[in-house]
């Protein structure tokens, strides 16, 4: 019995290896499909004229890049109320937390998911329970694409409203692609009702014969915890209203200030569009590392629908890739850090690590 029971667990070992396998060659493949296109979109547009206007942004490239603290400090904030008890985290915590979830999710092949993998392993380490920690990661993103969908149909309205006839049939693509989230919400808003957790983690006892009986109640306390989170009204208005929008306004600024530096004359109505559909791009394309690619043709074509020249808006994303590399970079040292900590003498005993290893990058 006991046999069988470790060649279960090598062969399940050997697929979960070549699955990972897999996802790695997927990720590395895809920002290599991301990089072409960054350089042919560049190599097209006159790289020399792009260098030139990024030159002459100069040290302003980086007064827009230090800008990203502001959505950083409201994003912080509204994930932590949506952690409720005891033992939550400080401000200054989350901040961090927000910091390294960025880094991971804008400059590793992850999905975008690696970065909430991550927070769990960290949050555990600071005592919070897996089930309240689970319940915040998933209201934050619930309620992220929300606010994502409802910005993204404002900027499509204005963007139909000041372009052209032709414009406004690209403008029109954009939206049907922004319809493929809906679904997606209409899900997430399902997710409370449905108890999925719970549902799933008996599945799984029941083909286990009861070996994780365990994990069906912490499910179950999840789902009521994201159920709570809820129907705290309150709390989800402020989230929408309030600091989801501050946290929009802040990557706006980032926009305006970047182009501004270019030599554009920008209004702050047309730097809410151009960040609304790049959010909107970027969540659907979301298995891109990084955003490749995605993210460049992404500028050419908002920006162009709102005037500005080709060239710009390759350097606008120029731009955007400096506060990648001010902000990200120095991120994944903490993250290296912070999962370090936990095996140094007097630092705090790992709690999940086979979840935290699982978003290691390799």
């Amino acid at each position: 019995m006991t046999t069988d029971t470790n060649t279960a667990k090598t062969d399940a070992k050997r697929v979960s290896a070549r699955h990972d396998a897999r996802l790695r060659h997927a990720g590395r493949a895809a920002a290599l499909a991301g990089l072409a296109l960054a350089v042919w979109l560049i190599w097209r547009e006159h790289p020399l004229e792009i260098l030139h206007r990024l030159r002459i942004a100069g040290a302003g490239l980086l007064v827009a890049a230090l800008a990203h603290i502001l959505p950083m400090l409201a994003n912080a904030w509204d994930w932590r109320m949506l952690i409720r008890g005891p033992r939550r985290p400080s401000f200054a915590t989350m901040l961090k937390l927000v910091w390294i979830r960025e880094s991971i999710n804008g400059l590793l092949p992850v999905a975008r998911i690696g970065g909430e993998i991550v927070s769990f392993g960290l949050l555990r380490q600071a005592g919070v329970r897996p089930a309240t920690i689970v319940a915040s990661l998933v209201a934050d993103m619930q309620l992220t694409l929300i606010s994502q969908l409802v910005f993204a149909l404002i900027a499509i309205g204005y963007v139909l409203e000041h372009v052209s006839s032709d414009a406004a049939q690209v403008a029109a693509h954009l939206a049907i692609g922004m319809a493929a989230l809906v679904p997606v919400l209409l899900l997430f808003a399902l997710v409370q009702h449905a108890r999925p957790f719970e549902r799933a983690m008996r599945a799984v006892n029941r083909i286990t014969s009861g070996k994780v009986v365990a994990l069906v109640g912490e499910s179950a306390r999840t789902d009521q915890s994201i159920r709570m989170i809820w129907r705290k009204t309150g709390i989800v208005v402020r989230y929408l209203g309030i600091w989801q929008t501050l946290q929009f306004a802040g990557y706006a600024l980032e926009i305006w200030l970047a182009l501004y530096f270019l030599g554009a004359d920008p209004t702050f109505a047309q730097a809410l569009a151009i960040e609304a559909l790049i959010q909107l791009v970027s969540s659907i394309a979301f298995v891109m590392p990084g955003g490749l690619g995605v993210q460049e043709g992404g500028f050419v074509l908002i920006g162009g629908l709102l005037g500005f020249d080709a060239p710009t808006c390759l350097a606008l994303a120029g731009a955007r890739r400096v506060r990648d590399l001010l902000f990200y970079l120095p991120g994944l040292l903490a993250w290296q850090w912070a999962a370090g900590s936990a095996n140094r003498p007097g630092g705090t005993k790992r709690a999940s690590p086979g979840i935290e290893e699982s978003a290691r990058p390799r």
